[in-house]
């Protein structure tokens, strides 16, 4: 059996990846990998692992029933079984959705071996993180030596680079001498994927109820989608592009496009939002305050993209705003502005940097980072908790006389 394995069994995942797995058919199963919570093992068993896709753009919404996952393993609960799903002849792709923070990288791109959980897989016990997990489901398939694609589809520009780097150092640091496998049999392509994927909540389960549909762990998306993937595969993969993936030898410039523009545009949305007092995404597009701050990054990001992608920057702005303006996609905005402290500097930092290279100014993109920085203060004031590995630094930040551009800069 032709079979794919993925770690990060979450609503992004089962909206895309999984979604343009089912649509190329061809006979492809998915063996899922959630790496703590046994919530979507035991939300999808009773449904035989399939699940209820409701897509909507202004028109409206459908429901589409995906049936393509055949097992959820959990590895805190398994960590053997993990591994072992990881090293299976069969699996041709290993594909991952663990969030930035799930790859425990320092500022720099590089592995944190300080981390806890890559301090506590370097002990020598069961692997409790991403790469961890990873290093040791590789080591055991080096043994039998077949070759596998380990496939990023997270928010990092040079995903698939940056994976590769995490796994040998972290190798490296663990004493585990597997180099001539992974420069033989295993490659690391980089892609950038795009399609907003709200949390769940009650009133999609009731819709999808409602249609004598399976319920449990249903997902809400758009109806657009994007994938495009560095065409560079070790074995046999999923034929994704009778989905409409687009396979390329260079993805930097769609990172840096989706990066600078969306995601930039969704924490712009999301802090500028939040402190107007909205709730959703297609809330904070309807305030044409925070609408033309969020226009601002996208024309800032757009000015410094490469140049055969320019042309089409307009039309790709355009095209994000309708998708934001969507009144079927319940995105709240806590979601996009939790984990700020990664996702700032990559999304708006990063432009800053860039432009300033060309000699020019970022106003928006300052009025974001402020934005950011007034944000923290107003959830601190409330005594609401920061979603934010660097919470404690955050809270250090208050009591700092800087601003939080210094602060981010200071904590890379």
């Amino acid at each position: 059996m032709k079979r794919l394995l993925h770690l990060g069994v979450g609503n992004f995942f089962r909206a895309h990846q999984a979604w343009y797995t089912f649509k190329a058919a061809g006979g492809w199963r998915i063996t899922g990998v959630s790496l703590c919570r046994p919530d979507m093992r035991d939300a999808l068993r009773p449904q035989n692992w399939r699940y209820a896709l409701e897509v909507s753009d202004a028109h409206g919404r459908e429901v589409q029933v995906i049936d393509v996952l055949d097992t959820v393993l959990v590895a805190a609960e398994d960590p053997a079984a993990a591994v072992a799903a990881i090293a299976d002849p069969q699996v041709h792709v290993i594909t991952l959705t663990v969030t930035e923070k799930g790859y425990a990288l320092a500022p720099d791109g590089l592995l944190q071996l300080d981390a806890p959980a890559i301090v506590a897989d370097l002990s020598g016990g069961p692997a409790v993180s991403t790469i961890g997990l990873l290093a040791a489901g590789l080591l055991a398939r080096s043994r039998h030596g077949a070759p596998v694609t380990v496939l990023s589809c997270d928010n990092l520009s040079e995903n698939g680079t940056k994976l590769e780097a995490a796994v040998k150092r972290f190798c490296h640091a663990a004493g585990v001498e597997i180099d001539e496998y992974l420069e033989k049999s295993v490659t690391f392509p980089s892609c950038m994927v795009d399609r907003i994927t709200p949390s769940t909540d009650a009133g999609l389960v009731a819709r999808v109820h409602a249609l004598g549909l399976p319920a449990r762990a249903a997902v809400a998306t758009e109806r657009f989608t994007e994938w495009v993937i560095e065409d560079r595969f070790a074995g046999p993969r999923p034929k994704w592009e009778r989905a409409g993936a687009v396979f390329t030898q260079n993805v930097s410039g769609f990172e840096q496009r989706k990066l600078g523009m969306l995601n930039g545009a969704h924490s712009c949305l999301a802090y500028a939002g939040l402190l107007a007092g909205h709730t959703f995404v297609h809330q904070a597009v309807a305030d044409p305050d925070v609408k033309a701050l969020a226009s601002g990054v996208m024309d800032e990001a757009a000015a410094i993209l490469p140049v055969p992608l320019q042309a089409g920057a307009q039309a790709y702005k355009a095209e994000l705003f309708a998708r934001f303006a969507n009144p079927f996609l319940h995105h709240k905005l806590r979601q996009i502005a939790m984990d700020g402290t990664l996702k700032v500097p990559i999304r708006i930092l990063a432009t800053q940097v860039n432009r300033k290279r060309h000699g020019l100014e970022s106003p928006a993109c300052d009025a974001v980072v402020a934005a950011y920085g007034q944000f923290i203060k107003a959830e601190c004031a409330a005594g609401r908790q920061i979603e934010d590995p660097n919470s404690k630094a955050l809270k250090q930040w208050l009591t700092q006389d800087s601003d939080m551009r210094t602060f981010l800069q200071e904590l890379a």
